[in-house]
């Protein structure tokens, strides 16, 4: 049988995911000496790790070509779900917020505010659930700039300290927006083929992840 794959989403939520597998009992030397290589074994080769962006590590395991993978909570919000988020790994915590400048009373008046993120969707939704109209712009960089330059009269963003809106003059008008962590996701399919398998790497790492706590 080939090996059951999943997708790690490089960076931070990578070195996590590793230290957590390693706890577990899996060798991943592999994997921390992977040079450039994007696909690495781990522990006896009965299980393959995909190093890749975040949004993609949805599509793999959407498409069925990774079964499962591991991503922020908040790409999951953002790119939608036709697949099985099984276990909330705990790592990679922080929040999103909504920040404006200071002084700027955001919810007065009748206006139709802007807001700039990364996460037009996420933004939606929590706007809608408030009942109100916003015009939403999509930014790829710095969504602090937006305020500043006047090109929005908020934004919302991933908070972890919130040490970059302080420096840039924006504070939190809400940081109740939703909460983020790593969530280890399953394809569908996968879920049923290889249920046994999936079952207990998932008990490995929540059993791991309730020592870590």
């Amino acid at each position: 049988m080939k090996p059951l794959r999943i997708a790690l989403t490089k960076g931070r939520l990578e070195k996590d995911t590793v230290k957590l597998l390693e706890a577990a009992g899996f060798d991943c030397t592999a994997v921390r000496e992977k040079g450039r290589r994007l696909i690495l074994p781990i522990g006896d080769g009965n299980i393959e790790v995909v190093l890749a962006k975040a949004a993609d590590v949805i599509t793999y395991v959407e498409n069925g070509v990774c079964d499962l993978g591991v991503v922020g909570k908040d790409t999951i919000m953002e790119n939608g779900r036709s697949f099985y988020e099984i276990l909330d790994l705990g790592f990679g915590k922080c929040r999103f917020a909504l920040a404006g400048k200071k002084g700027f009373d955001f919810f007065s008046g009748y206006d139709e505010r802007t807001i700039a993120t990364k996460y037009p969707n996420v933004t939606r939704t929590f706007f809608e659930g408030k009942g109100m109209d916003i015009r939403v712009i999509k930014i790829e960089g710095s969504v602090e700039l937006a305020p500043l330059l006047g090109l929005a009269d908020a934004i919302v963003d991933i908070v972890e300290t919130g040490s970059t809106l302080k420096e840039n003059g924006l504070v939190i008008i809400e940081d109740n927006v939703a909460p983020i962590s790593a969530r280890l996701i399953a394809n569908s399919a996968s879920l049923k083929l290889r249920k046994a398998e999936i079952e207990e790497l998932a008990y490995k790492m929540e059993e791991e992840r309730k020592k870590m706590q």
